[in-house]
């Protein structure tokens, strides 16, 4: 079974051996893919919605693997029990959502050797509520796909917190330490549209627009320290 760059990358993350808790699961390609592989025991595909989950099963039993992935419609981590699982992969969500089904499932969360999340949005914001929840991001990955950047962290808990920089924290300190070439690729991207946005303010008056520009100039001075 071919994966995406994107779910391949998650799954390189997974500890051989862990029972796997897929949360947001979708058609459940990540948990068939490493029983396949022979990277793990079991896995529970869990989503909030019901036609997202019967695509799972239906995906799970055509290559009959049901005894090894139970399906379960669940809220998050509501319906997971403490120490069903080992690894916890949330992917292919909102930061804000991510925050909150981790904030939630809190009594479960302590049960799980690792974390591996890839968030669709705000994700500095996801590793500094990591790092504040008593969580270190061991190890970051980012590719493209179809013209779109992801960016996923595997986090593990009861390890000394580094202190990262604003820019490493937006951007990924081990992704900047390690100059992975598909970040670079970002920034770029990011520099570029950052320079267009200040010629069509270069213009503009009044507070709102000067407030913009020295927020754009901000970002644009942690995009380049990131460069650097």
């Amino acid at each position: 079974m071919q994966l995406s760059l994107r779910l391949s990358a998650i799954a390189e993350m997974v500890t051989k051996g862990n029972r796997l808790v897929d949360v947001g699961c979708d058609h459940g390609y990540l948990p068939v893919y490493l029983i396949q592989e022979r990277r793990i025991p079991s896995a529970i595909a869990a989503d909030v919605g019901k036609g997202p989950l019967s695509r799972a099963r239906e995906h799970i039993s055509q290559y009959g693997l049901d005894q090894y992935i139970e399906t379960r419609l669940s809220d998050g981590l509501k319906e997971i029990k403490k120490g069903e699982g080992d690894t916890l992969v949330i992917a292919g969500m909102g930061g804000p959502l991510m925050e909150r089904i981790l904030t939630e499932g809190e009594g479960t969360l302590s049960g799980f050797r690792e974390l591996i999340l890839q968030p669709q949005s705000d994700i500095g914001h996801v590793r500094r509520f990591l790092f504040e929840n008593g969580y270190q991001i061991v190890r970051e990955d980012c590719v493209l796909e179809d013209g779109k950047f992801y960016f996923m962290m595997k986090a593990v808990s009861g390890m000394q917190i580094p202190e990262w920089t604003d820019a490493e924290m937006k951007y990924g300190g081990l992704l900047l330490q390690t100059r992975h070439p598909v970040l670079k690729q970002y920034l770029e991207k990011e520099l570029r549209i950052r320079g267009q946005i200040l010629s069509r303010l270069e213009d503009a008056s009044g507070e709102a627009a000067v407030r913009r520009k020295e927020e754009v100039m901000e970002e644009r001075r942690l995009i380049l320290a990131a460069l650097e």
